[in-house]
């Protein structure tokens, strides 16, 4: 018999597989139970955020996504802590890497380069007016959606406007080297708005080009080259691209291009479309310190649970001693098999064997099954049990349910499974563990009629009720 997986979930999340992994944190793949949607739960350990004091680091990623909500960034849900984790759910993006798109085909064209530009400058603008500055554009921080469109991830270097200092510049040097802009090297301060411009410039040269307009192995060589803005643009550039570029790379953040000088560049302006959104209101960052919070009150529920085990039909057969099958491999069904595949037509089957169980009299066990999700069953039985007198003991998706009052061979103890033989159907074994057989049929019987809208009837269970 195959055994039952475990199912991990966090509140309302089921979690699936890991998707992405770093120092500080692991990204695995999650749905929402409720709504089904898929979403990206972002897990973090609180000891190894404490223990290298990243603790302001992340406070301030999730109080940055919660400021944002643009269609071109991706969007925080929802931010809940455990004693030794911390979860924030974001937005499952599907279509990858912008930087995984131009290794795999290379440089654009202008007007697919000039759509993906548009939608970094719709969204860094956006962030920029909310007093927030990434300090880490890069293709390799930019995912794109199921239809293609840019979405701007990775906060997790962003500055918010508090921390800009008395002289209004921002003092810590970030960034990846080659996308950092000239201001950020020296050490004297920088406006963040101007240096997420120099970024959105490199990628963009990337984007037509298919390279780094500075690249050296040399690190010191490197730096030069930024500082004097030391690039060529190639010679399959039109000119308008190339006079956009070469304003955004200035390396004079004070004669540097600005946001709303972009907005009207004949280049930039050329199909463009405004984003259309609805206003985030007021966001409440409460919950930001109630995940760093050890009070229980805050504490979200991890657990972890066990699936229905699977069951194929040749497993079901076998547990079904004394049927008989001779009606399953008659030769019109025989031809059925063979267009619709041995196991697919011992699905549509189950229910005939089950029905057959009940057929040949109640012994030690007996059987039903369901198209409700197993959770529901569980309950419903739990329901139907407990008035007939039944204390219940539930584990994952096995219970026992022992009558408070002694019978004639003491108390009557009954065990059920939950087994999952497709999809959408599961099949419930209800087995005497202990106690008088004739008792075991009619708490049967009076379960069976609690739940009549749990056990799955095929049209002809229905034809025969009438």
């Amino acid at each position: 018999m195959n055994q039952a997986k475990v199912k991990r979930r966090v509140g309302k999340y089921e979690v699936g597989r890991t998707i992405g992994e770093g120092t500080f944190a692991k990204v695995k793949f999650a749905r929402n139970s409720e709504t089904g949607e898929p979403v990206a739960l972002k897990i973090l350990d609180k000891e190894k955020v404490l223990k290298h004091k990243m603790a302001e680091q992340i406070r301030r990623e999730i109080a940055t996504m919660k400021l944002i909500k643009h269609p071109n960034v991706v969007q925080l849900y929802e931010v809940m802590g455990s004693k030794t984790k911390i979860f924030i759910v974001i937005e499952f993006v599907t279509g990858g890497e912008l930087f995984d798109k131009i290794v795999n085909h290379g440089r654009m064209r202008e007007d697919e380069a000039r759509r993906y530009f548009q939608q970094l400058i719709n969204a860094v603008d956006y962030c920029h007016s909310r007093g927030v500055y990434h300090r880490d554009l890069k293709p390799e921080n930019l995912l794109l959606d199921a239809y293609g469109n840019l979405k701007v991830s990775d906060f997790g270097l962003s500055a918010l406007s508090q921390q800009v200092r008395d002289d209004g510049l921002l003092h810590t040097t970030c960034g990846t080297p080659n996308y950092v802009a000239p201001e950020v090297l020296n050490d004297r301060g920088y406006d963040g708005a101007t240096a997420d411009l120099w970024s959105c410039g490199v990628i963009l040269f990337v984007l037509l080009a298919g390279y780094l307009p500075f690249d050296d192995s040399n690190l010191v060589n490197l730096y030069k080259k930024i500082s004097a803005a030391e690039f060529v643009c190639p010679p399959w550039l039109s000119f308008d691209a190339m006079k956009l570029i070469t304003r955004i790379l200035d390396p004079n953040p004070m004669t540097r291009i600005t946001i709303p000088e972009i907005l009207e560049d004949e280049w930039f302006k050329k199909d463009y479309k405004p984003p259309v959104f609805e206003e985030k209101e007021d966001t409440n960052l409460d919950d930001v310190e109630a995940v760093f919070k050890d009070s229980e009150e805050h504490h979200v529920t991890e657990k972890k649970e066990e699936q229905p085990a699977a069951m194929n039909a040749f497993e079901l057969i076998s547990m079904s001693k004394g049927l008989n099958l001779s009606n399953l491999f008659d030769i019109e069904q025989g031809e059925r098999e063979e267009k619709k595949g041995l196991c697919a037509y011992y699905v549509a089957n189950i229910s005939f064997l089950c029905r057959q169980t009940m057929y040949l009299g109640f012994k030690r066990e007996t059987r039903f099954t369901s198209k409700c999700p197993a959770n529901e069953i569980i309950n419903k039985i739990e329901e139907a049990a407990k008035p007939l007198g039944f204390d219940v003991q539930k584990k994952n998706y096995k219970m026992r349910l022992e009558n408070v009052k002694a019978g004639r061979k003491g108390n009557l103890n009954v065990a059920t499974e939950i087994f999952q033989v497709a999809p959408s159907l599961h099949m419930v074994e209800v087995r005497k563990a202990k106690g008088d057989t004739l008792e075991f049929h009619k708490f049967y019987k009076s379960l069976s009629t609690c739940l009549d809208d749990v056990v799955w009837k095929t049209e002809e269970d229905m034809q025969e009720m009438k």
